[in-house]
């Protein structure tokens, strides 16, 4: 028999963790704040909790995915007696060191913590290109980790309860960055009338592809140093054309307010002497300590 799992919280993403544990086997116990949501699971054979505590006790494996941290305490805290000798794996998005907090309270309660970061949404969990990132003890992961394996790859982040958090924390900055770079460009495109989805197609999807060699560069110049002159754009180079960006922006219509912020790091980088060095250079400017 397969692991009995309780899901706690049956927004969007908990009631696909929910589905897909019940499609792999496993007996699952819900429980939701406000009861009957997501009544599809039923058909599946899923057992409805009345309370969170029932819940909690009707598994040794259980998933709390809700909508923040305060949520997550208000739920599990009234009941922390009946999380003794249970695993309690947090899939809610949250900081490091919410995660630490809670890992520290958890063990207190005599329960075993994995902090986790879902890097999928709701349609692709279960599917190959899911991946979840998990910290705290390595035994508890070890010993979950098939269970844990049908919602995605797991992935071992360190003993650092906090480090899912960060890493899934960056990850989220590196893709919203982006989308913030492509939507710029759409707004730039779109304000002469030019089909978005040819630009996109033809051109950004292709230039952004090529682009991505630059992050691997950058992130072992950030690691190991740069070699002397080896930026073949470097930052004075960068900084002297950015002005342009932001120019042309406002001259068809566009808000260059994306852009500002990384012209302030290029002009701050030429004033502090950087101007012959790389893009890992931001890094370094970015980072306060």
């Amino acid at each position: 028999m397969k692991t009995p799992v309780t899901v706690l919280g049956l927004g969007a993403m908990g009631t696909a963790l929910a589905r897909t544990f019940l499609a792999a086997g496993h007996p699952t116990t819900v429980w939701n704040r406000t009861p009957g949501r997501s009544p599809e699971l039923d058909d599946l054979g899923v057992a409805r909790a009345r309370t969170a505590g029932d819940a909690i006790t009707s598994s040794p494996l259980v998933v709390v995915c809700l909508l923040d941290d305060a949520s997550v305490r208000s739920t599990v805290e009234p009941v922390a007696p009946e999380l003794a000798r249970r695993t309690l794996v947090n899939l809610t998005n949250g900081t490091p060191e919410q995660a630490r907090r809670t890992a520290d309270w958890a063990a207190q309660q005599g329960a075993q913590y994995p902090d986790g970061g879902i890097m999928a949404v709701p349609a692709m969990i279960g599917g190959p290109a899911s991946f979840i990132l998990y910290s705290g003890s390595v035994e508890t992961f070890e010993q979950h980790r098939d269970d844990l394996a049908v919602l995605g790859r797991p992935t071992y982040a360190g003993s650092d309860p906090g480090l899912a958090a960060l890493q899934d924390l960056a990850l989220l900055s590196a893709m919203y960055g982006m989308f913030g770079g492509v939507a710029h460009a759409l707004a730039m495109v779109s304000s002469e009338k030019l089909s978005p989805t040819a630009f996109t197609d033809v051109l950004l999807v292709p230039w952004l592809t090529a682009m991505l060699g630059s992050v691997t560069r950058m992130a072992k110049d950030l690691e190991y140093g740069a070699a002397p002159g080896q930026a073949g754009s470097n930052l004075a180079m960068q900084a002297g054309a950015f002005g342009n960006f932001i120019d042309a922006s406002e001259a068809q219509g566009v808000d260059p307010l994306l852009l500002r912020p990384i012209r302030s790091l290029l002009d701050r980088a030429i004033v502090e002497g950087h101007g012959d060095e790389g893009l890992a250079v931001l890094v370094r400017l970015l980072a306060k300590n």
